[in-house]
């Protein structure tokens, strides 16, 4: 029961904490609950709530790395994998023996074992409190994408340099043979099992599949407790990295999941969402039982008469600038190396802001403090280990001293960068927004809605060319973009007259011609006002208006149908010949020709043989659609708890969708 309420009363704090941060958003998240906890501990002092290591890495650390390890853009883990690796096992090495030397130094009374051990510990970069601060300032995207990349290896390298440090402080006895054969097996055996489960999984859920079981719940549930499973295998029968196993299994996934028609939208869906809540409820309870271990982490030290708490403050402040400036210079040296032998490679070009940057994010967390409370009171002979509570002081000031100065000084560094890259980051957001609706229309797509399918992605992918970057009308001028809206304008009065012309010869009955006329007063009405984004959608109009009119119409007036529909392709023709006319003496040709193919598609699209209005169809679009919608809003979230996008970005991306879903839905209103 006492563990229940407690658990209770965990996550009723990390609600409470989400509030505060909303109010005050400068703070990050796991900062305000790192003070939750420490709150807790000291009013409830009968509150206890300890943890084994291997628990904690089972039940926290491997489903947050494997989901980090499901989002991980692979392009970029594959082009920087230099910096990663060399952050994630060099920088790691480096700060073990480095920082390992600078405690001694500093603090003669810990032994260099010992020493070493807690600089081991304090190297895995933490990757949840990098992305709560990322969240409400722009840090730049190639560093983000550096501390995530590392994050999911050097928790690993940082837990095996802990760990031999520690048996060489509790036997006495040390094999820099044996540790690296060591380490490269648990490291590459982690990587190569992690692969070989998430394969048999994925097999296991299709050939579950195939039998008929699609329940999507199960499914669901099955991808949650895939973490879990691949650690256990990985540590308990093969004694291999389980952490280097959950991330290969989450990078492996997602190659899977883009390959895979066996995934349907549905269980994506409610798969994300309950990851949503998962990952909300274990970020901010590593971070509740961080603070709720400091206290008694610190308490031995500052009771401790031979050491002055202003003198353990100053040790924290030192080492935390050693660690920092451990990986200050690495970040700059090899940054300039790499990008001086290689310019071609995208080397992250070498500059002091970029290496404050690397540095200031690197902040420590969860790993570290649960790794430094798994050290033994006793070591062999029976005596205790040596400065234990000072040890655990000073890991857990130094975790608060890397949040407290990210908190403090990346806002400072990120200022001019925000205005910079704002713009550009929220464009690649709407990219993958575009692009996640595109993927999931094609998952759902069977035979039997493949026609509406077709027809709703090309409406969407319409909208990605759009805004695409590399796209040239995305580089177009405020001038050539009212050029090209009066080129347009020239082809609808071309169209107006064609059909007037029509109505005065009596070819056409006036039902007709005020169909015309509803859809060239709606399209130049639009232009008018030079609203370019919606024109493509707009020009189809005369089509839909067609589509109704069948619907409408097709019982009893076929003829007056095969009318219309010529009707319309001639009046697209008419507008042909008056922007080729224009093209004659035209300085920007292609401009004109841009508008030319824009016709040419939608007569092409008019000429096809199946052209007509089902009703099934549209029936089928709208199921689409909705699946769609749930899709985009999660991708949002997903990318605004990434810290890919701030708030205030999530805000317009919501309405971003707002206004595509309306452009889209608007032909089944028009």
């Amino acid at each position: 029961m006492k563990l229940l309420m407690i658990v209770i009363l965990l996550l009723v704090c990390l609600l409470i904490s989400n509030v505060i941060s909303h109010y005050i958003p400068f703070i990050p998240t796991a900062l305000t609950q790192i003070a939750f906890g420490i709150i807790l501990a000291f009013f409830l002092e009968d509150l206890t709530f300890t943890i084994e290591t291997e628990w904690f890495l089972l039940l926290f650390v491997a489903p947050l790395l494997y989901n980090d390890g499901r989002h991980y853009p692979r392009e970029e883990l594959w082009k920087m994998r230099a910096p990663i690796f060399g952050n994630a096992i060099v920088l790691v090495l480096l700060t073990t023996i480095g920082g390992g030397f600078f405690i001694h130094w500093l603090i003669p009374s810990i032994p260099l074992t010992a020493a070493f051990a807690l600089a081991a510990i304090l190297s895995p970069t933490d990757p949840v409190a990098v992305n709560g601060i990322a969240k409400r300032i722009h840090i730049p995207e190639r560093v983000l994408n550096l501390v995530r990349g590392e994050s999911l290896i050097n928790d690993a390298s940082g837990l095996v340099a802990f760990n031999y440090a520690v048996a060489a402080v509790v036997t006495g006895y040390f094999s820099l043979s044996k540790a690296l054969i060591d380490f490269t097996y648990v490291f590459l055996a982690g990587a190569i099992l992690g692969f070989i489960l998430i394969l048999i999984i994925t097999w296991v859920r299709f050939t579950l599949q195939k039998q008929g079981v699609s329940d999507a719940t199960f499914h669901s549930l099955l991808q949650i407790l895939t973490p879990f499973l691949i650690y256990i295998i990985a540590e308990e029968f093969f004694h291999a990295s389980g952490v280097i196993a959950v991330v290969m299994a989450g990078i492996a996934y997602t190659l899977i999941k883009e390959h895979s028609e066996t995934l349907n939208a549905e269980e994506q869906i409610l798969t994300e969402n309950i990851w949503t809540i998962v990952l909300f409820v274990l970020n901010g309870i590593v971070f509740l039982l961080l603070g709720l271990n400091i206290p008694s982490s610190m308490e031995a030290t500052v009771g401790n008469p031979n050491i002055g708490n202003g003198l353990a403050i100053l040790y924290v402040i030192l080492i935390g600038l050693v660690i920092l400036g451990i990986r200050f210079m690495w970040s700059y040296i090899f940054s300039y190396s790499a990008y001086r032998h290689n310019k071609s490679n995208k080397s992250i070009k070498p500059s002091l802001k970029t290496s404050l940057f690397i540095s200031l994010t690197g902040v420590r967390g969860a790993v570290t403090m649960a790794g430094v409370l798994s050290i033994p009171f006793i070591i062999k002979g029976g005596s205790a280990f040596p400065e234990r509570s000072l040890i655990l002081f000073l890991a857990a000031g130094v975790i608060l001293f890397t949040l407290i100065a990210a908190t403090l000084f990346l806002p400072l560094l990120s200022n001019d960068v925000q205005s910079e890259t704002a713009e550009k980051d929220l464009t690649e957001a709407k990219r993958k927004i575009l692009h996640t609706a595109i993927q999931t229309i094609r998952l759902e797509m069977n035979e039997e809605n493949i026609t509406a399918a077709h027809d709703l992605m090309n409406e969407y992918k319409k909208e990605f060319q759009r805004i695409h970057p590399k796209r040239k009308m995305a580089e177009e001028t405020s001038d050539e973009r009212r050029r090209i809206a009066d080129l347009r304008l020239i082809g609808l009065r071309a169209e107006r007259k064609y059909i007037q012309e029509l109505m005065d010869k009596n070819v056409i009955d006036d039902d007709v011609f005020e169909t015309f006329e509803r859809s060239l007063n709606h399209r130049e009405e639009v232009l008018s006002n030079n609203v370019r984004s919606r024109f493509m959608y707009l020009l189809g109009l005369a089509i839909r208006g067609l589509r109704r009119y069948i619907l409408y119409k097709r019982k009893n007036e076929k003829a007056k149908i095969h009318l219309r529909k010529q009707v319309q392709i001639k009046a697209f023709q008419a507008a042909l010949e008056a922007l080729e006319e224009n093209a004659k003496g035209a300085e920007k040709k292609d401009l004109v020709y841009a508008v030319i193919l824009d016709y040419e598609r939608m007569i092409e699209q008019l000429k096809k043989p199946s052209f007509h209005y089902d009703e099934l169809i549209e029936e089928q679009k709208e199921e689409l659609r909705i699946k769609v919608m749930d899709e985009e809003r999660s991708k949002i979230h997903e990318l605004y708890q990434s810290g890919e996008i701030t708030k205030e970005q999530a805000r317009e991306l919501r309405r971003f969708t707002n206004y595509i879903e309306s452009v889209i839905l608007y032909e089944r209103t028009e």
